[in-house]
């Protein structure tokens, strides 16, 4: 039996191949829009496991957008990322010193198993993350905003004290440390989901292991997904509340890392949409069915400055300058990526955020300070060698194995060894999931990484190397800059002018001192099928939502 499938399977793959390299585009299965039963299938594909389905849990893009299918905060972002009552029946009522905000939940919120989502979801869900008993890595975004927060997590206080109580079943009130010109916006992120207490109790150690030991509230339930599967479906919700909404009745999503497989899944009737980069993504740029934006996810460097208690070369002011100065992101973006990506002005995203009095975009107010000037970085270097005693050094690049990550990854290796003499850079590529835990051990010496904006606010990017943040990862600290972002979260809080040009310094003070090396803001290029429409892209929270998909 073992021999006679593995031959089965050759000669599959083998046809599959055949048709492949002929320009087959077959689109059985998806082309009208519908399986075998008449159902509404849509077939996407993801560029990495899940590494979470646990709201509580959750750090990342690919875990955010699976589980802002199936779940549900109080506000969700629409198709233009405008906050939108959820499970909330409608706009809160907030006191004077908009610093509590009581809202009402829709009597028609429901669980999947049809019992009602009430204030007490919320509740738990929130003293439970900030616990610390869970180790939660994100209840920092608690930290300064929800009140007692920051007490809490550092054990002074208890869990109950949190600034969020239900008077009743529906209606939850919050109360905050100091009026937060953003939370609305926080309200939509998959952090402040609400949990069902007697469902998440009753499963324990098992609860979100799989599709089966959920609960949902969104417009989607999710099924066949384990903690390691590489396919998983996402089916259409019928408790959802809004579910006349939903025109999609199924969408089944595959984990595909390679884009020269995404075009093959895609010609062969597979894929709806397909995502590309590098090569595929240029040789692409004239196809009809070709379609790319501009993300609000900023790609980095990394330079954790201690390593099992002693001090790395980033540790050291020139090295970092070295670094930071040497990489040509314009050849990054065109050559590698081309897929719609922008060399990186600074460490906040253009097209993102924008000053609440003029509206002028914070990347052009902030301006360019990203350079590349390789004969300048020399300098910096050789002070470097000189003030280490060093001569020659080697030094671990840490990538994960997404196609486009690698490709990053060897072009940053050349750039570096090509100009700095006495360097080698060696990489080690893991996958997506490894490296996110190599990360929070911080466990390496210099990364490729990147960070998604939680939040439309610029310190939900300035705030992660804040010395004590929790993803701050690098064990970089600056006192200067702490003091001012201090600022800007309390005494600036409504101050609006003022705590915009407070966060523009903080951001060119991290970028003069080297703290990270932004690269690249990430643009998208994709193929996607004229018949589907609807699939809405965020600049910030969960990068993507699905309700409002459609097959034509």
């Amino acid at each position: 039996m073992r021999k006679k499938g593995i031959w089965l399977i050759s000669c599959i793959m083998i046809i599959s191949f055949v048709l492949a390299a002929c320009g087959g585009n077959s689109e059985s299965g998806s082309k009208n829009g519908s399986s075998g039963n008449g159902k509404k299938v849509v077939n996407l594909m993801e560029s990495a496991e899940i590494p979470s389905m646990d709201s509580k849990k959750g750090t990342d893009g690919v875990s955010f957008t699976a589980i802002n299918q199936v779940f549900e905060g109080l506000y969700y972002l629409d198709q233009k990322d405008q906050v939108t009552p959820g499970v909330a029946a409608g706009e809160p009522e907030v006191n004077k010193d908009q610093t509590v905000y009581t809202m009402k939940l829709r009597d028609d919120a429901k669980w999947s198993d049809g019992s009602p989502v009430t204030a007490n979801d919320f509740v738990y869900a929130w003293q439970t993350i900030v616990n610390p008993e869970t180790a939660a890595e994100y209840a920092s975004i608690f930290d300064g905003v929800v009140k007692n927060a920051k007490d809490i997590i550092e054990g002074k206080k208890k869990p109950e004290d949190l600034g969020v109580r239900a008077k009743d079943d529906k209606t939850l009130e919050v109360t905050l440390e100091q009026p937060t010109p953003y939370f609305l916006s926080l309200l939509t992120f998959p952090t402040f989901y609400p949990q069902k207490q007697e469902y998440v109790e009753k499963q324990g150690k098992d609860y979100a292991k799989d599709s089966e030991h959920m609960i949902y509230n969104g417009a989607f339930v999710m099924k066949n997904w384990t903690n390691t599967s590489k396919e998983w479906t996402f089916e259409k919700n019928d408790k959802y509340w809004n579910k006349k909404q939903t025109k999609v009745d199924q969408i089944d999503v595959q984990v595909v890392k390679e884009p020269g497989a995404a075009v093959n899944l895609y010609n062969t009737g597979k894929l709806d949409r397909a995502m590309l980069t590098g090569d595929y993504a240029k040789q692409k740029k004239n196809d009809k069915d070709y379609k790319t934006e501009l993300e609000a996810f900023v790609y980095y460097l990394k330079f954790n400055q201690k390593l099992d208690g002693k001090d790395t070369l980033f540790a050291n002011l020139n090295a970092r300058q070295a670094f930071a100065l040497t990489l040509d992101r314009d050849q990054l973006v065109d050559t590698v990526l081309g897929n719609g990506s922008k060399s990186a002005e600074g460490y906040v995203p253009e097209k993102f955020t924008f000053n609440p009095e003029t509206k002028e975009d914070f990347r052009k107010e902030s301006g360019k300070l990203v350079k590349t000037d390789a004969e300048q970085a020399k300098k910096y270097w050789e002070t470097a060698k000189k003030e280490l005693g060093i001569d020659k050094i080697t030094v671990e690049l840490l990538v994960d194995d997404q196609d486009f990550n690698k490709k990053s990854g060897e072009f940053i290796q050349n750039a570096l060894q090509s100009n700095l003499d006495g360097l080698t850079v060696k990489i080690k590529t893991v996958p997506y999931k490894s490296r996110l835990k190599l990360d929070e051990d911080k466990d390496y010496t210099l990364e490729l990484t990147r960070w998604g904006p939680d939040y439309q606010d610029p310190i939900t990017f300035l705030a992660t190397q804040i010395t004590n943040n929790n993803y701050n990862r690098a064990n970089y600290s600056n006192a200067e800059y702490d003091k001012l972002l201090n600022e800007a979260s309390t005494s600036l809080a409504t101050k609006p002018e003022e705590r915009w040009q407070t966060m523009i310094d903080a951001e060119k003070l991290l970028i003069d001192d080297a703290g990270i090396a932004p690269l690249y803001q990430n643009g998208t290029a994709a193929l996607q099928k004229s018949n589907l429409t609807g699939v809405v892209h965020h600049l910030f929270g969960a990068p993507y939502s699905y309700k409002w998909m459609e097959l034509k």
